[in-house]
């Protein structure tokens, strides 16, 4: 239940169009629900301005169902990550509205008060094989309320493809650059934009990439200044913050409207 939602119950409390009863039902579970295996947090959308984000690999599937549907049943929007076909499959028995996005491994949901992005968040992969990474951060940062620019295969092993794509990512208010290999392209990009650079390294390589460990040490060296670095393969992580300085209206990036 949002801002929005709780003002709505209120007038209609002082407006005798329902029982203070009927709205306690409604808000008896803020802040949060007590599953059997879970505290479902409702209040986070009040605190941080979106529902909690549900990690499907480690649950089992009847979990996910529930606190998805706990959450859907507020009115929220619901992003599940990580999840596969078969949990998207189960959810879609109980909420009719989920939607799955094979590329991005994550099931999502449309609440009442989902509202078309705004602003402009752009996200780079270095390859073909890191596009799971970024259509995670890129779905993220849609569900938060950014309107993402995708620009896939830019590698530095083709510098001119990146050089031909910089008018897109020159007008975002913050800019995901996916690599795996050595993870060198954060660092080209982050001579070139304006914007922050939120550097994502990936486990894509051969034996020296030691499972994304090379890139991301790439990327903590980077030369470059206004690139940050989240964890391996942390797509989710990326497009949030992403979302985040978007949706601060791109004060970190010289006021773009984008």
């Amino acid at each position: 239940m949002d801002q929005e939602q709780i003002k709505t119950l209120l007038n209609h409390v002082q407006n005798k169009n329902i029982s203070v009863e009927e709205a306690f039902q409604k808000i008896k579970d803020l802040p949060y629900q007590e599953l059997e295996f879970a505290k479902v947090d409702h209040h986070r959308h009040l605190r941080k301005g979106f529902p909690e984000v549900i990690y499907c690999p480690g649950k089992e599937t009847h979990q996910v169902v529930k606190i998805a549907k706990s959450l859907a049943e507020t009115g929220s929007s619901v992003l599940a990550t990580r999840a596969g076909v078969e949990v998207y499959q189960e959810v879609k028995k109980e909420v009719q509205s989920a939607e799955y996005h094979q590329s991005a491994r994550a099931i999502v949901i449309k609440g009442a008060y989902y509202s078309e992005p705004t602003g402009k968040v752009a996200v780079l992969s270095a390859g073909t094989a890191d596009m799971p990474v970024a259509e995670e951060a890129a779905l993220t940062a849609e569900m938060l309320g950014a309107r993402v620019e995708r620009i896939y295969d830019v590698g530095v092993a083709g510098i001119h493809r990146l050089l031909d794509q910089r008018q897109k990512f020159d007008t975002a208010r913050a800019v995901v650059v996916v690599a795996g290999m050595e993870g060198a392209l954060p660092s080209v990009v982050g001579g070139l934009a304006d914007a922050p650079v939120i550097a994502v390294p990936t486990s894509v390589g051969y034996g020296a990439n030691l499972g994304g460990l090379a890139p991301l040490l790439t990327m903590l060296n980077s030369c470059a200044s206004g690139v940050s670095v989240v964890n391996i393969d942390n797509g989710f992580g990326a497009g949030y913050s992403a979302a985040l300085i978007n949706r601060a209206g791109g004060s970190c990036s010289l006021g773009k409207s984008g």
